[in-house]
């Protein structure tokens, strides 16, 4: 019989820790509101909307169409840099291609594509489309590769107006996966 006596909890108790907990945290979110830590949904939206219209251009195309362009201030670069060529692709923060180009493109044949000078006409032929077109000041370096043109074409980025925020090698680097090649001799 001890075992079918029920316990009533104190109810009112336990509705007046709730109440008062959930005015602590109404409490915490307006001084944090004042102080600008959290954003709602609407204030992130019109962030948004202001950022968005600060960021697009219209141009006129040689067709005659209107296009829209989204100007991008800061951006990343990605140099690749092999025995044979270097190519350089520019890209914005979450990786959609504004513009890239190689010394192949840029009119480089032969032994002539992996030089340094190449690197720096290859960057050049990038920045000019970028700079003028889309705004673009800063930027992230990530290099690939073990050829001539990576030091160039980093030194032609800030010769062309670009600000280097960052540099970072990512050749990939095996961990005694498969076996080399013989060493080229020359």
């Amino acid at each position: 019989m001890k075992d079918n006596k029920k316990i009533k909890p104190d109810t009112d108790k336990e509705i007046a820790t709730k109440d008062s907990s959930v005015k602590d945290a109404s409490n915490t979110n307006s001084t944090d509101k004042e102080l600008g830590i959290f954003n709602t949904e609407n204030e992130n939206n019109n962030n948004e909307e202001e950022s968005a219209e600060a960021t697009e251009k219209t141009e006129i195309s040689k067709n005659g169409k209107k296009k829209i362009v989204k100007l991008v201030k800061r951006g990343q670069v990605f140099i690749q840099a092999t025995y044979n060529n270097t190519i350089v692709s520019l890209t914005d923060q979450n990786g959609n291609i504004l513009a890239w180009s190689s010394a192949g493109k840029c009119g480089f044949k032969g032994a002539k594509k992996s030089t340094p000078y190449a690197a720096g006409v290859v960057v050049k032929d990038v920045a000019t489309k970028i700079v003028k077109d889309r705004g673009l000041r800063e930027v992230n370096v990530f290099v690939k590769g073990v050829g001539t043109g990576r030091e160039g074409a980093v030194r032609a980025l800030q010769a062309n107006g670009l600000t280097v925020l960052a540099i970072k090698d990512v050749t990939p680097m095996p961990h005694n996966g498969c076996r080399a090649r013989k060493v080229r001799r020359v």
